[in-house]
C-alpha cells in the first residue's frame, strides 16, 4: 500500500520539455488542468500528496518519479541520464520532501546514470531497465545499495522503448501490463501478462495506488482489460505530458 506522494506542478517552460513525440508543443494551461487532475485521482486512492512548486529553470521537472526511486527501506537520489535534468533531484524543495519522509538517503555517483523510470518494483524486487537514460554502471551502482537494504535487482537491457515503464505496468497480485518489445520477453514469464495492443501502446503506462489503477484517457482497449481484472479503475487525461514523452507514473514518486 502507498501512503504518500510527491508530485511538482509543471512550470511554464514544460513546453519546452524533451521530446521524441513529433505532436507538438503542450499547451500549458492545459498541462497544468490535467496535472490537477491528476493529483485529484491520486487523492481519491486514499494517499496523501505533497505539491511542490513549480520550477522554471528545468521544464521536465514535473517528471518527478526520475529523479528518485523511493522503497520501504530507504530513498535513491539517482543522476538521470538526460543531461539537462541531471541538478533537479539536489532541489532544496525535492531534498526537504524526501529528508521529511525518509532517514536513509543514497545517492547514485558518476560515471553512472539512473532515471527511476526506467525501475519497476515487485515486491522487493526491483528491474532496471538498461536504456538511454539509465546505463550499466548506474543500474549496478543501484542494485548494490538495494542489496545493502536487503533488497534486490536485476537489469533489463532495453531496444526500443525510453524506459523500461514505457511499455511495462506492474499492477500487485501477480499482474503485469506488457506491451511492444516485452510481450515477447522471457524475463516476465512469472507473471500474469496482459498484453497491450500496438495502436495503445501508450496505455501501458498505468500505476496501481491501494487497489485503484490510474489509466491515461483514450486506451479503451487497456482500460476495459484493467477493468476485467477487477481493479477501480480512474481515467486521468495525460494528452499533453505524451507530447514530452511523459505519462503517469512519470508524474509522481510514490511511497
Amino acid at each position: 500500500m502507498f501512503t504518500n506522494v510527491i508530485v511538482r506542478v509543471p512550470s511554464k517552460s514544460v513546453v519546452d520539455g524533451i521530446s521524441s513525440s513529433n505532436e507538438g508543443k503542450p499547451n500549458y494551461g492545459l498541462a497544468l488542468k490535467q496535472h490537477e487532475e491528476y493529483v485529484s485521482a491520486l487523492t481519491k486512492a486514499g494517499v496523501n500528496v505533497t505539491v511542490l512548486e513549480p520550477n522554471d529553470d528545468f521544464p521536465d521537472s514535473c517528471f518527478v518519479e526520475d529523479v528518485a526511486l523511493c522503497t520501504k527501506k530507504c530513498v535513491i537520489i539517482t543522476r538521470p541520464g538526460a543531461a539537462s535534468r541531471q541538478k533537479e533531484a539536489a532541489l532544496q524543495d525535492m531534498q526537504e520532501a524526501l529528508k521529511k519522509f525518509y532517514e536513509h538517503i543514497e545517492y547514485i555517483e558518476a560515471p553512472g546514470t539512473v532515471e527511476a523510470g526506467d525501475i519497476m518494483m515487485v515486491g522487493d524486487h526491483f528491474y532496471i531497465g538498461e536504456s538511454a537514460r539509465t546505463n550499466r554502471a548506474g543500474a549496478e551502482q543501484m542494485i548494490a545499495i538495494l542489496e545493502k537494504y536487503g533488497l534486490s535487482g536485476s537489469i533489463v537491457p532495453l531496444k526500443e522503448v525510453l524506459h523500461l515503464k514505457t511499455g511495462l505496468a506492474y499492477l500487485e497480485n501477480n499482474n503485469l501490463l506488457v506491451a511492444g518489445e516485452f510481450i515477447t520477453s522471457p524475463v516476465f514469464e512469472k507473471l500474469n501478462k496482459i498484453e497491450i495492443s500496438p495502436d495503445e501502446a501508450y496505455g501501458a503506462n498505468c500505476i496501481w495506488v491501494n487497489d485503484h489503477v490510474l489509466v491515461p484517457a483514450g486506451y479503451p482497449n487497456a482500460q476495459k482489460a484493467i477493468e476485467g481484472l477487477g481493479y477501480k479503475v480512474l481515467v486521468v487525461d495525460t494528452s499533453e505530458f505524451r507530447k514530452i514523452d511523459g505519462g503517469l507514473s512519470c508524474l509522481s514518486l510514490r511511497f
